[in-house]
């Protein structure tokens, strides 16, 4: 069956609900509609809807007229098997010495590299995304300088594949922690899919706000690959958390973000000691004074 999505973006919150809640009484009517900021502290907002049959588009044009967005986009959207179509179009990806692959590619792992299985249908985090990417290429670098961290936390984990890297490549205690609980189960599947149960302990926290964190710590090495604003609001707590001479590798940072979020990190007590722009997204690897 054929399903239609339209889209829009507009400026502000409330008249991105506002506009919501007109969207779910046109006719046809919507399936579904969601509401959600484009990039944290932005404040665009994208307003989607999705139909089972073909959207008015007379009466979209008019609604978004009323609300200040931009006009509507409508796209059919084919029925299939979103899945395997992404499992067979997903290409494995090469960060340095971590090879990050599905099932369906465990034949083509290098002899010499670390490999990472991440299923398709767990879609952020697979590494493809410049964030996790990027991460994975800092973890590298930094190992190639000799570091050796014992003590790790991937915070705002998601499918754990940072945590699991480093569980294949260090003998030290690893914390894997996101604030969704549908996400840390993701985690623990994937921990046992890669062979690495009792390795990274995966729990539900905000930030560090979890007993298993708040022992272990402090950390010699902490990820966290979320978005600037909550990398901003975090700082003073990575920063209590991290030892001296430890070291953040941040990510989620859009490249014209990194200066600013990197002036902060120095404000809590971090130096620059590298940067990597993948696309549009920086990463950061800091170390703690």
């Amino acid at each position: 069956m054929t399903t239609y999505s339209a889209l829009t973006t507009l400026t502000g919150e409330e008249p991105a609900y506002a506009l919501a809640e007109d969207l779910e009484a046109v006719t046809p009517e919507p399936t579904g509609v969601g509401v959600f900021e484009v990039e944290d502290g932005s404040g665009l907002w994208e307003v989607g809807a999705y139909f089972t049959e073909s959207p008015d588009a007379g009466a979209l044009a008019v609604l978004s007229a009323l609300h200040d967005a931009k006009p509507f986009t409508i796209s059919e959207i084919p029925d299939q098997d979103w899945v395997s179509k992404v499992q067979r179009e997903l290409s494995p990806v090469v960060a340095g010495r971590f090879f990050v692959h599905g099932a369906h590619d465990a034949d083509k792992v290098p002899a010499d590299a670390v490999p990472l299985l991440i299923e398709a249908q767990m879609a952020f985090g697979t590494g493809h995304h410049g964030t996790t990417l990027g991460c994975l290429q800092a973890l590298d670098g930094l190992l190639a300088t000799g570091v050796t961290p014992r003590n790790v936390a991937d915070i705002g984990c998601g499918t754990a594949v940072l945590a699991m890297a480093a569980a294949k490549v260090l003998d030290a205690r690893i914390i894997a922690s996101d604030i969704d609980p549908v996400a840390v189960d993701v985690a623990v599947a994937n921990v046992a899919a890669n062979g690495l149960a009792g390795r990274v302990n995966c729990v539900t926290a905000t930030g560090f706000d979890h007993s298993v964190l708040t022992t272990a710590a402090p950390f010699d090495l902490v990820f966290a690959n979320i978005l600037k604003g909550p990398l901003a609001a975090l700082a003073p707590d990575i920063a209590a958390h991290v030892q001296s001479n430890g070291h953040v590798i941040l990510s989620g940072i859009l490249n014209e973000q990194a200066a600013e979020l990197g002036d902060i990190y120095r404000q809590n007590g971090f130096n620059l000691i590298d940067s990597g722009q993948i696309v549009d997204w920086t990463t950061l690897t800091m170390r703690k004074i």
